[in-house]
């Protein structure tokens, strides 16, 4: 059996700026449009220093609008992190891009902002099991994702996806299997996107 390998990845984080009313809209019934924006820069925030943390490779935020927008003002990043416009099209057109150039040259871990969950020790772990697998996946428990990592570029996965559904997962998972792609699963996560969800914040992002 092969085992895992630990191998230099780039860790991708997706974002869009923080901003009141254009930020964690689905929150704003319950956190006001504010902060739910207080919220997302928090989790934004959060989320490079656990990249970072990680130690698995270079760390890059990909971002939308473009770094250079006036909507960045005033929003702390670390000057480790590299910055990279997310482009046009939508979500998965977007994604296919990034892992595109990236695995011209490292392999990649794809993340976002809304996993609380997420710790530089899953992060770790998924760049292992990268060594050993075509692709890796932390499934969330809406029915997306939370992360996925490639080797090589597989726009198959991205095209046509249902998007912010529940079954975003799953019909990735088809994919891959109908591809012949070697995929590990790692354990299930929670985002926060909705009223719901914010039973999953950890204490320190609960009364911000």
């Amino acid at each position: 059996m092969k085992t895992a390998t630990k191998i230099n990845t780039r860790l991708v984080v997706f974002a869009k700026a923080p901003q009141a009313g254009k930020a964690k809209t689905r929150l704003i019934p319950a956190l006001g449009a504010a902060g739910a924006a207080t919220l997302a820069r928090h989790m934004l925030g959060r989320t490079l220093d656990i990249a970072l943390s990680a130690a698995v490779g270079p760390v890059e935020l990909c971002m939308s609008p473009t770094p250079d927008d006036a909507a960045w003002l005033g929003i702390a990043i670390d000057s480790a992190v590299q910055l990279s416009d997310q482009g046009q099209g939508d979500l998965g057109q977007r994604m296919a891009c990034a892992v595109q150039r990236v695995t011209q040259l490292e392999p990649v871990l794809l993340i976002g902002t809304d996993c609380p969950g997420l710790t530089p020790a899953l992060l770790q772990q998924a760049a292992e099991q990268l060594g050993a697998h075509d692709v890796v996946m932390l499934p969330a428990s809406d029915g997306g994702y939370v992360l996925l990592g490639l080797k090589s570029p597989c726009p198959e996965i991205f095209s046509a996806m249902p998007w912010s559904t529940a079954a975003v997962a799953e019909i990735s998972l088809q994919r891959m299997k109908a591809l012949g792609l070697r995929v590990w699963v790692g354990p299930m996560q929670h985002d926060i996107d909705e009223p719901a969800d914010l039973d999953h914040l950890p204490p320190e992002l609960m009364n911000l």
